[in-house]
C-alpha cells in the first residue's frame, strides 16, 4: 500500500532553494526581501510616471483655451457666414467666408444707419413694437442692458463705473456697476446715493443697492474688465486693485465734480 504524503511537508531540494532565496520554508506566504536594484527600478518608474503625467496635464491646460477659442471662432464664422451664403449659392458664388465678410459689412452699415436721425427714428419705432410684446420684451430688455454696458457711446442706460461695495457683511466685498445716481432729500440735508447693480447670476440677473457715494470703492478698472471678472467667475481678477482718484475720474469720463469733492 502506497505511503500517504504529508501535504505540509517540503522537499529537501525545494527547502534548500527557498533558504537560498531568503524565504522561510515553514512560512510560504512570506515574501522575499526586495533587492536594491528592484527598489531603484521602482523609484525610477514612479518618477518617470509622475513626470509624464505632469507634462501631459500641462499640455492639456495650455491647449484647452486654445482649442475652445478656435472652436468658438470657427462656429461663429460658420454661423455668421450662413446668413448670406445661401444667397451667394443661388447666384453661383461658392466661396467660403464671403458670407462672413458680407455680414460684417452689413453690421457696419446698420451702425452707420442707426447713428443717423432717420435710422434712430426707425430703430425707435421697432423698439416700441418689441417692448409691447409679452414675452419678447423681457429678453430684449436684458440683452439691451448687456449690450449697452459695453457700448462705446456710453449712453444713459450703460454701466457708468465699476464699483466695489461692502456686502453682505463687514469685511466682505462685492463687485458691481454704478448705473445711476439719485439725490435723497432728508430733513437734515440732501444725500447723494449711487445705484449699484451687483450681478448674482453672470451679468443679466442681480440685485440693486443704493449706497452712499463716499462708501463706494471705485477701482482702476474699465467696464469691459469688470464684465470679464464677473463672467469668468473672478479668474481674470488682477493681483492688485487700486482705487482711482476723483481727478482721474474726470479725465476718464469727463464727469463734472464740484471742487469741494476734489479737495
Amino acid at each position: 500500500m502506497a505511503e500517504e504524503k504529508d501535504p505540509t511537508s517540503v522537499p529537501l531540494s525545494q527547502g534548500a532553494r527557498e533558504e537560498e532565496e531568503g524565504r522561510d520554508p515553514e512560512d510560504p506566504l512570506k515574501s522575499p526581501p526586495t533587492s536594491p536594484d528592484s527598489s531603484t527600478r521602482r523609484a525610477c518608474c514612479f518618477v518617470l510616471q509622475s513626470w509624464v503625467s505632469k507634462k501631459f496635464m500641462t499640455g492639456c491646460v495650455v491647449l484647452f483655451p486654445v482649442a475652445v477659442t478656435f472652436f468658438v471662432t470657427w462656429w461663429f464664422i460658420q454661423f455668421v457666414d450662413g446668413f448670406f451664403s445661401p444667397l451667394y449659392a443661388q447666384l453661383g458664388f461658392d466661396i467660403f467666408g464671403l458670407g462672413f465678410v458680407t455680414s460684417l459689412v452689413f453690421v457696419f452699415l446698420v451702425g452707420v444707419f442707426v447713428s443717423s436721425w432717420l435710422g434712430a427714428t426707425v430703430f425707435w419705432i421697432g423698439e416700441w413694437f418689441i417692448k409691447r410684446m409679452p414675452f419678447v420684451r423681457h429678453i430684449y430688455s436684458a440683452s439691451k442692458q448687456i449690450s449697452s454696458a459695453i457700448s462705446p457711446d456710453q449712453n444713459n442706460t450703460a454701466f457708468k463705473e465699476v464699483a466695489i461695495i461692502r456686502h453682505p457683511r463687514v469685511g466682505e466685498y462685492a463687485f458691481g456697476f454704478i448705473t445711476s445716481t439719485v439725490l435723497l432729500q432728508r430733513d437734515d440735508g440732501d444725500e447723494e446715493l449711487c445705484s449699484v447693480f451687483v450681478p448674482t447670476n453672470h451679468l443679466y440677473i442681480g440685485d440693486v443697492f443704493l449706497v452712499e457715494s463716499k462708501d463706494i470703492i471705485r477701482p482702476n478698472l474699465s467696464i469691459r474688465e469688470g464684465i470679464e471678472i464677473i463672467v469668468s467667475g473672478g479668474m481674470t481678477m488682477p493681483q492688485k486693485i487700486t482705487p482711482i482718484s476723483p481727478i482721474e475720474r474726470v479725465a476718464r469720463q469727463g464727469e463734472r465734480i464740484p471742487l469741494s469733492r476734489l479737495v
